[in-house]
């Protein structure tokens, strides 16, 4: 037996569970959760063993949208809201720039430049005061919004991904060659958690601020203790993935966590035992054998219904699929004529929506699988969208190098 596989054991035993779930039905308050990292010792962990091709001709006689941000000179991969107002966004670009803008207006409140390849990566701390920026060669940025000054830089190796913890200033980033890293900002002490050498292809802090949920290349998931620096679970072999991990999302409370595969399954896993309790697929019948993957209809995006026990996955086929979350049972299948690129719960509705390879933003809802509106106006695909608290409207970036303002209107208001 290998050294993971003895600490996975070790970490499934009974007083180590005992100690999560008890951490589970604390509710600290969001200051008790950032004085918590203040006892992180930021040094090295111990290491722990282990292009589509789409049509660009839009119908471009269709605007539904309410503003167009055209500053970027290059394909825009991200955008992301404030969330301390909703009233800025970020979008990064191929132009190696990214951008924070008003909503309203489209006025340019900070120009961040000095990256050496395409952004790739841009969101807000947990209060807004501050803009990470991370483009596809390493370098990620840390902007205070006020003063429109740099605080902060640091160069990594390929980047993967990145993500602001939910209530303290430290940035968390996974990297190409498996790292995962933590930084408070502005001091820029570091703790790191290294894995085997394969991609940490997508990453998110639960909702505890205790814990992060990290998926590998190679099908693997870890739970990382943020404060320990160690993996208090290893989901991997016959109940993980057989196929690069694509994305995840976790509920509210943080005690579920979606995993999504290039293998076409959406695994379900217990964040407290780290156990697989659901798998989600189109297919009946047994996951494919690694040889397969390239043939199996990758899972893009997932995420969880607030108000309904109800999970969404989109497939790159286009098919939108709701799922029942106690019987793993598909309700709605909800078809587009290209691959869906990302999905996204609206916070407190039964609406789910959708942006496409085909350039169009669409609202499903998922009570009925029917859908509520659709919204055209780029002429390229869509590469990245959010949509505010309220669901009055949402910010689309696209290939065709414009971000986009929709508003969104419902029959029921």
């Amino acid at each position: 037996m290998d050294n993971m596989q003895e600490n996975t054991i070790d970490l499934h035993g009974d007083e180590e569970i005992i100690e999560v779930i008890e951490l589970n039905e604390m509710e600290p308050d969001p200051d008790d959760l950032a004085d918590d990292l203040d006892d992180v010792d930021f040094e090295d962990a111990a290491d722990d063993d282990e292009g589509w091709e789409t049509d660009n001709e839009m119908e471009e006689d269709q605007d539904d949208s309410e503003l167009t941000f055209s500053k970027h000179t290059g394909s825009v991969f991200c955008v992301s809201l404030d969330p301390a107002t909703n009233s800025m966004a970020v979008t990064g670009g191929e132009d190696d720039k990214a951008y924070v803008w008003r909503v309203s207006n489209g006025e340019v409140l900070l120009e961040c430049t000095g990256h050496k390849d395409s952004v790739t990566c841009a969101v807000f701390s947990h209060d807004s005061s501050m803009v990470a920026t991370g483009d596809m060669s390493g370098v990620i940025k840390v902007w205070k919004v006020e003063t429109k000054e740099e605080v902060w830089s640091f160069e990594v190796g390929d980047l993967e991904w990145l993500e602001w913890h939910p209530c303290a200033p430290v940035l968390l980033a996974g990297t190409d060659d498996g790292n995962v890293w933590m930084w408070k900002i502005p001091s820029g002490e570091c703790k790191t958690f290294q894995s085997s050498a394969c991609q940490a292809t997508s990453g998110k802090v639960l909702p505890d601020g205790k814990r992060a949920v990290v998926g590998y290349e190679d099908g693997t998931v870890r739970v990382w203790d943020l404060k320990q620096g160690n993996a208090a679970h290893v989901i991997k072999g016959q109940d993980g993935h057989r196929g690069a991990l694509t994305c995840l999302a976790c509920n509210k409370d943080g005690s579920l966590v979606l995993t999504g595969s290039v293998d076409g399954f959406a695994k379900l896993v217990n964040t407290a035992t780290g156990k697989v309790v659901g798998a989600f697929s189109l297919e009946s019948g047994k996951p494919k054998a690694p040889t397969e993957e390239k043939q199996s209809n990758s899972v893009e995006s997932v995420g969880f219904c607030n108000i309904l026990p109800l999970v969404a996955v989109a497939y790159l086929d286009g098919t939108l699929a709701i799922y029942d979350l106690g019987t793993q049972v598909l309700r709605h299948r909800c078809y587009h004529e290209a691959g869906i690129v990302h999905l996204q719960w609206e916070e407190s509705s039964s609406v789910v929506s959708t942006c496409c390879l085909d350039g169009a933003l669409r609202l499903w809802d998922a009570r009925s699988g029917g859908i509520v509106s659709e919204y055209r106006g780029h002429t390229a695909e869509i590469l990245n969208f959010t949509i505010n608290r309220e669901a009055s409207l949402a910010v689309t970036a696209s290939g065709d190098n414009q971000a986009k303002v929709f508003c969104l209107q419902r029959p029921d208001r």
